[in-house]
């Protein structure tokens, strides 16, 4: 007498089978890889790059704007020239990312934390609350972005800490308005008419229970936003609004160069756009990518 024994299919856990969903996409593996270059290049850039460009003791007038491969007046090489402050661009560019990113990264968060409380509330109590919530969520997505970020920037004034309130008051919006969708159609199912049985607070089920549910949405939001704020702030910095000087980013970068440009010192400009245009396709390329994989149609 022979005993078959059943045996249960392994369950593959959500992350494992998102990375190997990453893995499976050119464009997505093209894009994960990009953006690890780009974190990596910014984190380690007081170790990798050849100078500190905003260390004035050791910049020398004489060589100003060089071009790439030009060599300084003690012989060292500058791989994509200087600037018009003798500053070497690729050593620029580095410092430059770690200002873009951490700005993006921080106004991201932010937003992300503001929405998400904002549309979970208005979606669990509804009636007045949720009413009230959403039209002002309607009031601040009706204006520009860059529009509502200049005026805000007008009162408040140059410096990071400013750009990153701005970015946070223009994208806080999104994520409510996800919150509150992916949010009401949890408010009714078993689990959370459990909790309240229970007695447990208001406060305790929106962000122990429903939140982990509505966090597919809410990434991709965050990861495509990302791109949106570094674009963002470039654009403010190269308007002369956003970062000051003594803190450059990718958009003061280009901004310094543009004077140049007539004149044929393209690569003073050139190179910081190219580092800006690569980081906002490799954010796009991994939010695309997320956008299908976390798709609740697609998920199990």
């Amino acid at each position: 007498m022979t005993t078959t024994t059943l045996s249960t299919p392994a369950v593959e856990s959500p992350w494992r089978r998102l990375a190997s969903d990453f893995f499976a996409s050119k464009l997505a593996t093209l894009g994960l890889v990009l953006l690890v270059l780009v974190i990596g290049a910014a984190l380690l850039a007081p170790w990798i790059a050849p100078q500190n460009p905003y260390d004035i003791g050791s910049l020398d007038i004489m060589d100003s704007k060089l071009p790439p491969g030009g060599e300084s007046m003690t012989g060292s090489a500058y791989l994509l020239g200087t600037d018009g402050q003798a500053r070497d661009v690729l050593s620029a560019i580095l410092y430059g990312l770690r200002t873009s990113l951490m700005v993006g990264f921080v106004s991201v968060l932010a937003a992300f934390a503001i929405g998400a409380a904002v549309g979970l509330v208005a979606a669990y109590f509804g009636g007045r609350v949720d009413a009230l919530l959403m039209r002002i969520v309607d009031i601040q997505l009706s204006f520009p972005a860059i529009l509502v970020a200049l005026m805000l920037l007008a009162i408040l004034g140059k410096g990071v800490d400013k750009v990153i309130i701005a970015l946070v008051v223009v994208q806080w919006a999104y994520f409510a308005r996800a919150a509150r969708g992916a949010a009401l159609v949890e408010r009714g199912k078993e689990y959370v008419e459990a909790a309240r049985c229970l007695s447990l607070g208001w406060g305790r089920i929106l962000f122990r229970h429903v939140l982990p549910n509505c966090m597919p949405p809410l990434i991709v939001i965050a990861t495509i936003d990302l791109a949106h704020a570094i674009a963002l702030e470039a654009t403010l910095s190269f308007l002369g609004v956003g970062v000051p000087v003594t803190e450059p980013s990718l958009g003061m970068l280009i901004s310094n160069g543009f004077e140049y440009l007539l004149s044929g010192q393209y690569w003073i400009s050139f190179f910081p756009g190219i580092a800006l245009a690569i980081s906002i396709i490799a954010i796009n390329l991994v939010g695309d990518h997320l956008r299908d994989v976390l798709n609740p149609r697609h998920v199990s």
